[in-house]
């Protein structure tokens, strides 16, 4: 709602620590619109590959359905920036969620599209839904420029690093969901219960459970959710183009090893998040509830790393430091997964229970080292993009350097699977190389003076 330009010439400004809570307030609506519809996304993630196996097509099509969400996110997220810097964060945000609503709805009813239309059309009706749920998957970028609207530039890493937290978070809750309501006495009580004009399959009372979820954090979005006090831009115009805001950026000293350094993590990354789940059950022999139960650790520790451990890091060195702290230990942790195996056989004798074997805790142990430098780097990179860019411009450069990470991740999945079927311990050697030039990059960005943003 606006307000009359005379009511602000004679108001006096809120006193501090009222608007200390009101900030605080804020950034806990954010932050809780952001967990709820990342655990729809969530809750997608076990059911995705056995939903493209249902209609008997090669598994080339579940990389290429994962690269189409992030090629959307990456078109999607520096126009989303742009537009929130333009129009305001929250148009964006509740506009983005509308979307994902209907992206998820349609998802769930791509079986009933074969039966009515064949299965051509039933996979282009996932495409479809899928690149539609990615463009949505955009307004991180404002949701992370919000944060920075409403955050002191001092205490912005640790105010970003709840974003990953609510990432984190989404994928301990979202798969357990997931694979709660694909489970066969949920589809059973389902169908007892739904109208008949409801399907209810394994597959699609996740994807309508994901739709619902969408639904409750634009309810939430509308009636809590206000638009920050900031500076709007003025110099973005409606005609830049998704290439000129790259050309831009990377024309921009303070910018452009961290948009490099964006695409090339979340091309190494890649590595983990679409092969890891057959590693697991090549080499540990592990189904789908093992996996699992290791996503939702990594989860955990996720949580703990970004929402606690890299706020106390934050007060006591730069970001550029924790960043290349970070990329160390994420490199380190690639490098050694592939061989947790030969690694547990250095491990003394484990007392416990007969499946804590020792090949096992090795795993484990890389799993937190992983969770650890991937949290400490997305967080501090996050944190480098707040403060190299003016207060106009936070959407536009979260939305560009988002979509850099997007492109990594449209790049990434087909290369590493291909690398897979070579050596299965290729995708992820190969990512622990990418990440070594970016710890060059980081390195430049801690040695540089800082750039002060109000």
């Amino acid at each position: 709602m606006s307000v009359p330009e005379s009511a602000v010439a004679t108001e006096a400004p809120p006193p501090a620590d009222e608007g200390a809570k009101g900030s605080k307030r804020a950034l806990a609506v954010v932050i809780a619109i952001v967990f709820i519809d990342l655990l729809g996304f969530g809750v997608v993630i076990p059911i995705l590959p056995f939903y493209v196996r249902s209609f008997a097509i090669s598994d080339v099509f579940i990389g290429l359905l994962a690269a189409s969400y992030s090629i959307m996110q990456f078109l999607a997220a520096p126009i989303l920036g742009r537009i929130s810097d333009q129009r305001g964060r929250r148009p964006v945000i509740m506009l983005s969620l509308v979307g994902s609503v209907l992206a998820w709805t349609v998802f769930g009813l791509a079986g009933q599209v074969e039966l009515a239309l064949g299965t051509t059309a039933a996979v282009a009706t996932l495409f479809a839904s899928r690149m539609l749920a990615g463009a949505m998957g955009g307004n991180i970028a404002t949701a992370q420029a919000y944060i920075a609207d409403i955050t002191p530039a001092e205490r912005r890493a640790g105010a970003l690093g709840l974003i990953g937290a609510s990432f984190s978070l989404g994928f301990i809750f979202g798969p357990a969901i997931g694979g709660l309501m694909a489970s066969d006495p949920v589809v059973a009580g389902a169908r007892d219960v739904l109208p008949a004009i409801v399907p209810a399959t394994r597959f699609s009372l996740p994807s309508f459970t994901a739709a619902a979820l969408s639904l409750v954090s634009l309810a939430f979005a509308f009636v809590f959710l206000r638009e920050p006090d900031r500076k709007r831009s003025a110099a973005a115009s409606s005609t830049t183009t998704l290439v000129s805001q790259f050309r831009g950026a990377l024309a921009d000293d303070a910018l452009r090893g961290l948009v490099v350094a964006f695409f090339v993590v979340s091309v190494a990354f890649s590595g983990i998040q679409v092969m890891f789940i057959p590693f697991a059950a090549d080499i540990y022999g592990y189904g789908e509830t093992e996996t699992a139960l290791f996503l939702t650790y990594i989860g955990i520790l996720g949580t703990l790393n970004q929402g606690v451990v890299v706020g106390q890091l934050a007060r006591r060195y730069s970001e550029a430091v924790l960043a290349v702290v970070g990329a160390l230990g994420l490199m380190l942790a690639l490098a050694l997964l592939p061989f947790s195996p030969t690694l547990g056989g250095f491990l003394p004798a484990i007392a416990g229970p007969a499946w804590l074997t020792r090949e096992l805790v090795a795993l484990l142990l890389v799993g937190a080292l992983l969770s650890f430098g991937n949290g400490m780097l997305n967080v501090s990179l996050s944190t480098l993009v707040s403060t190299s860019a003016s207060d106009d411009q936070q959407g536009n450069a979260f939305g560009v350097t988002q979509g850099a990470g997007s492109l990594g991740r449209t790049v990434g999945p087909p290369a590493m699977a291909a690398l897979y079927v070579l050596a299965y311990w290729s995708p992820f050697v190969a990512g622990a190389v990418l990440v070594v030039p970016v710890i060059y990059i980081l390195a430049a960005v801690a040695r540089r003076p800082r750039r002060v943003v109000s």
